[in-house]
C-alpha cells in the first residue's frame, strides 16, 4: 500500500517573515506546508495539485498578474473543495462579497485564526 500524500496548505505571501511565521504555524498540524510568493505561482502549483490542497492562505497585495483576491475566484471556481483564508493589513474585504469557499481576517491576524482555518480544512 502507498503512502498516503499529505494534504497541502498553500502560503500565499510576498513578505518573508510572514510568509514563514503562517508556514511554521500551520506546520504544528498535520498539514504540509508549501510556500509561494505570488499568486501566479500558486496558480501554476494549483494547476498540478489542486487535489492535493485542502486550504490557500493568502495576502491580498501580492507582486505579478494575479492578485490574492483573483486567486481566491479562481479557486472558487475550479478547485472548490479548496478553502481561502484571504488576509490583508491594507483592505478589508467583506465576507459577504466572497465565494462560500473563503474567509477574510485582517492583519495582525491571530496564530490560533489560522490554526483553527487550517484544522477545519483539514477535516472538510
Amino acid at each position: 500500500m502507498g503512502q498516503a500524500v499529505r494534504q497541502k496548505v498553500l502560503v500565499v505571501e510576498d513578505e518573508p517573515e510572514v510568509r514563514s511565521l503562517a508556514a511554521t504555524l500551520i506546520e504544528e498540524t498535520d498539514l504540509q506546508v508549501v510556500e509561494l510568493g505570488s499568486a501566479d505561482a500558486a496558480l501554476a502549483f494549483l494547476e498540478h495539485h489542486a487535489d492535493e490542497v485542502v486550504m490557500v492562505f493568502t495576502d491580498v497585495g501580492l507582486p505579478g498578474k494575479s492578485d490574492g483576491v483573483d486567486l481566491t475566484l479562481a479557486c472558487a471556481a475550479r478547485w472548490p473543495h479548496i478553502r481561502v483564508l484571504v488576509t490583508s493589513g491594507r483592505v478589508r474585504l467583506p465576507n459577504a462579497g466572497l465565494p462560500k469557499t473563503a474567509r477574510f481576517i485582517p492583519k495582525p491576524w491571530r496564530a490560533l485564526d489560522i490554526l483553527v482555518a487550517a484544522e477545519k480544512a483539514a477535516a472538510h
